[in-house]
């Protein structure tokens, strides 16, 4: 009923910067926040930035004053910019909604933790 799709991965240099955009599909009347959350190898799921339809953010300490998170409400699309990257930043990107309401059928459905499928970060020389 709903998807969210991922893009902007890839391979980059230390310092170097990317852009991921995250865009959620169906009958989606709002979302209440969306953000991102990456896992390394042999590491736990993290959050990385998030953000509310108040326009509200939050971010990990590790990525404050480099990554910037911002969306798009009426598109349903968040996007993280991501400047001054770093190896320790290479991970798997995870996209993440929460409380969106949308309509399966004729039905207004509220759903909770919906996630991508994740896109590859690589930040290496």
């Amino acid at each position: 009923q709903v998807q969210l799709v991922e893009s902007g991965g890839g391979l980059v240099q230390p310092g170097g910067s990317l852009r991921l955009s995250c865009a959620a599909s169906g009958r989606i009347v709002s979302i209440y926040v969306m953000g991102w959350y990456r896992q390394a190898p042999g590491k736990q799921r993290e959050l990385v930035a998030r953000i509310t339809s108040t326009s509200s953010t939050e971010y990990a300490d590790s990525v404050k004053g480099r990554f910037t998170i911002s969306g798009d409400n009426a598109k349903n699309t968040v996007y993280l910019q991501m400047n001054s990257l770093k190896p320790e930043d290479t991970a798997v990107y995870y996209c993440h909604a929460d409380q969106i309401r949308y309509y399966s059928g004729s039905y207004l459905t509220i759903s909770e933790n919906y996630w991508g499928q994740g896109t590859q970060v690589t930040v290496s020389s």
